[in-house]
Formats: structure tokens, sequence, C-alpha cells
């Protein structure tokens, strides 16, 4: 990448505007993640937060911060509680399976292992001492085995998110309960009940409320002062300005620089939620398409839009990654073709070519300056990096010719050289995958396969009737063959005297292949943490 690096600049949902990124400690960053409440397969609203912040996390990295990286898990929830009395299952039992699948997905994706993910259960004894310096230093109280924060004594809540304690109504969502001081106190610890899974505590047996949990978690590995909090613009309220509350009453120093938020996804312009049995599992997308497709489109609108999920969305990233692969596989094959034989001495005597180094230029002061701007993924899909693309296949095209041995040579040299450069970007945006070029590019076209309901042989047979009818002259056929594989999302070209085959978007609308939702499915599980 081009070496002068320019300011960072993030949102900070707390000042509503974008900052320059100051790390409290030069070269080193510390950031914390709200997580997941594990207690079923992991939806897409959860995909979007964790590869909105792997992308800040690669980013961070990219630039050469030190970073420690926190994301949760909650394994103690009332959620989690309803589902394993409904199965018959131990809470933390089902609870650990879940996050074993979440990790999975967030592997598929592409995600960074976090440096640590604290679960709620192995941090018992943080989170009562932090509620006992809460209750301690006059912020909470207990009433019947219960520990509630009273709010009132924070003057600055709803600093975060601008709601205003005499403008927050009670009873509208939840019952009130006549034991709090106010009714928007909130619960930190939560009295035992029958059939459920509790701790000893100062206060009696039972278990922690939401909130406390990521307060005492962050503070375990981050310490009271760190830099970027994150999660899901639906935990703005309650969840993190409870956060807030209950830092500033363990230590009214504590502080948190940035406040990162990604945005909702909707299905078909319309919010995802469990009351309209729309939601979507990452394993039903990535049963069909490809996790780098599923990536791809996660970040084609910026983290903090709305992004809309439709089957054409995902069809338009498949195919964009496809033709990605695609291009780095070709360039790959004629690059190690050509440079076969040739020594390390003359190649790199070997100098890139002009179009090549104005390629390599805008992709580099491209990625310098979106990236730092907040992050603006999608110009990055659709801008240099796809003029390098096409500079790519233009190239393979000429190599094709017939070229004097010093022009051709040097042509593959650059060639080299923006395939490099292309791979750098796609790295950091998490686009790149372990296995090879041809593995991942053959994993596209089985998702293809399965999506158009055929097998290979099926395909295959389809190509040589048409060649038959070509050889016949039977044209309407052969016309017909290909327009009803295009139709399936199956493009035949022919190369010379062959036929072959790749995805494409199909040309028909998949109506009848809409994925069905998780309802009926017991719903979705809960939004982040």
């Amino acid at each position: 990448m081009a070496e002068e690096q320019l300011e960072f600049r993030i949102y900070n949902s707390m000042t509503q505007q974008k900052e320059i990124f100051k790390p409290k400690n030069p070269g080193k960053v510390s950031m914390y993640v709200c997580g997941v409440t594990a207690y079923d397969f992991s939806h897409l609203g959860h995909a979007r937060a964790a590869v909105s912040f792997d992308i800040l996390y690669r980013y961070l990295v990219h630039l050469g911060y030190e970073v420690t990286y926190v994301r949760n898990f909650t394994d103690v929830d009332d959620k989690i509680i309803k589902r394993a009395n409904e199965i018959g299952d131990n809470p933390l039992d089902l609870s650990n399976r879940f996050c074993h699948e979440y990790n999975v997905d967030m592997s598929d994706l592409q995600c960074e292992k976090p440096s640590q993910e604290p679960r709620v259960s192995d941090h018992m004894d943080e989170i009562k001492n932090m509620i006992s310096q809460i209750i301690n230093n006059g912020y909470g109280y207990e009433v019947d085995g219960d520990v509630f924060y009273a709010v009132e004594k924070f003057p600055s809540y709803g600093m975060l998110s601008g709601q205003k304690l005499e403008h927050n109504r009670a009873g509208e969502r939840v019952a009130v309960d006549s034991r709090k001081r106010h009714p928007a106190d909130f619960a930190l610890w939560k009295a035992a009940k029958p059939g459920e899974p509790s701790w000893d505590s100062p206060w009696g047996p039972g278990r922690p409320g939401w909130h406390i949990e990521c307060s005492a978690m962050s503070a375990c590995y981050l310490t009271q002062k760190f830099d970027i909090h994150g999660g899901g613009i639906d935990l703005i309220f309650p969840h993190h300005e409870n956060e807030i509350a209950q830092s500033w009453a363990v230590d009214h120093e504590s502080s948190i620089s940035y406040w990162m938020h990604n945005g909702h996804v909707t299905n078909n312009n319309e919010k995802m939620s469990k009351s309209l049995g729309n939601f979507f599992t990452i394993r039903q997308i990535t049963e069909r398409y490809h996790p780098l497709a599923l990536r791809h489109f996660l970040i084609s609108a910026h983290y903090r839009s709305p992004l809309n999920y439709s089957v054409a969305q995902l069809e338009s990233a498949s195919d964009a990654i496809y033709y990605i692969f695609q291009t780095l596989q070709d360039c790959k094959d004629a690059v190690s073709s050509f440079q076969q034989g040739e020594t390390e001495k003359n190649q790199s005597a070997l100098q890139v070519n002009e179009a090549a180094k104005e390629c390599i230029k805008k992709m580099q002061v491209e990625f310098q300056t979106k990236m730092s701007d907040d992050l603006q993924t999608p110009v990055l899909l659709t801008g240099a990096i796809q003029e390098a693309l096409k500079f790519v296949n233009s190239s393979l095209k000429m190599l094709k010719k017939k070229l004097q041995k010093k022009v051709q040579l040097q042509l593959v040299h650059s060639l080299a050289e923006v395939e490099k450069e292309a791979s750098k970007i796609l790295n950091v945006l998490g686009l790149l995958s372990s296995k090879s070029y041809a593995e991942v590019l053959q994993e596209l076209k089985d998702k293809a396969l399965k999506r158009a309901g055929m097998a290979e042989d099926e395909v295959l047979h389809l190509i040589e009737e048409r060649k038959q009818a070509r050889i016949n002259k039977d044209f309407p056929k052969s016309d017909r063959i290909r327009t009803d594989l295009t139709a399936k999302g199956i493009a035949l070209m022919d190369v010379g005297n062959e036929t072959i085959w790749r995805p494409c978007i199909p040309s028909e609308p998949l109506v009848a292949e809409e994925q069905k939702s998780t309802e009926g499915n017991n719903g979705p599980p809960t939004s982040s943490t």
C-alpha cells in the first residue's frame, strides 16, 4: 500500500459526528463489541454486526495498531432459560452449543477471532464485585433479593441516546415493578426463581441482569477506560446507556472514547422482526450462497446505513465474488506459466507498465481515502478494484497476441503487481479465503447448482445436447437450452470449440426459490447481546 497514511476518522455515536481516531495509548487499540445471546442459530443482524466490526479490526491492524478485541457471549439470560425449558435442555449446555455454532458461522464469514470471548457464566465474581461497588457508592439498592440501579442518581443518564428520564414512559412494554424507586430503574441482579440456574451472592441466590455483564467484562479485560465500544444500533438504548451509567457509578473517571453502531438489516425494506417472521439465519443463507458472497453483500452498504436483504442482492454479490476469483485465478495461471523458466534476476529487472502503475495508484489512493473516512466499503467494491480487474482481463487478452519477449514479460510482471495490490485490499475487506482461488470457484459453482436444483452431470448433458443441436442446425433448441439454464443461474460460454459453464445471475426472478424464514421455527435468536 502507499506509505503515507491519512488520518482515520470514525463516526462517534456519542457526539454524532466523525472524529479523528486517537487511541488512549499510542500504537495500541482497545475495543469491546457486544456479541450474541446464544440460544439459537445466529441471524443476519448478528452477521452484519460481526462483519462490520471485523472490518474495523482488520483495518486497525492494517494501520499497524496492536488491537485487543473483546466480544462477549451472553450465556445466562431469560431467553436462554425459556428455550431450554421448552426443549428440556440445560440452559448452559444449550448456550454452549450455540456459542460454538456462532463461531462456526464467524469462521465461514472470514471474521477474525477476537482476542477474548468472555462468557457471563465465567465472570460471576467480576459481575458481583461490580454490583457491590455500585451499591456501596450509593447508586444501587436491594429489594427482596433483587438489586436495581437508581437511574435518578446519574445526572447524565441519556447522554448517548438523547432520551431523558422524564420522557421514559413506564409500563408500555414491561409491567412496572412497584418496588422500584423510579420506573426506569433497571435490574443489576435478579433473585433466583424455581427451575432457573442461580449463583450465590451477598443478596441471595440469583443471576445477573442483562446490562451489568458488559460493564463488568469490558472492565475486566480493558479497564474502565478504553477506546472503542461497538454494537448494533438497537443497543444504544437501553443497553449501552445503562452500561455508561453502571461504569460511572463504579468509577466517575470511566471513559470510552468512541461509540460505534451498525445499522439494521431489513427484509425487502421491512425491518426484520420476530413478529413478522421474516428473519433469516446465517446458516440458512450459507446453505445456498457462498459465505464470501454473504460477506460481500453485508459490506455493500455503509455499516451505519440500513441494509436491505433480498435474493436479488445475494445473487448480485455471488456473481461479483465469482468474477473476482475467476479473474484472480486467470491472472495467476497466466503469470505462473510465463514466469516459469525466467530467473529471479530477469524478473526483478522488469518494470511495471504505465497502465498498471496508474491502476495500482488508483487502488491505493481510493483504499486509503475511503477506508480512512469511516470505513466506506461500498465504494471500494465498485471503484478502482473493478478497474483493476478489467485491466487484468484486458491484459490477459493482450498476452494471447504475438508480442516481443520483453513486452510480454513486462505485461506479465505488471499483472502480478496489480494482482498483489488487489489482493491486499481484498484481504483487509475479508474477501479472500485460506483456500485457493480454484477451490473457492468450485464452491461457488456447487452453490449455484444447488440453487438451480441440478447436478453438474445434468448441466454437462445439456451442454452435449446443445452441441448436437447446433451440429444439426437446430438453433431454436440450442437457444432454448441456453436460455433455460440462464434462467436458473447457469451461463454457458463458448470458448473455441468447447462450451463451459459458470454461475450467473438468474434471468428470471427466483420467486419460487425465496428462502423460507425462521417463521414457525421457534423464532430468531435475540439481537446483539
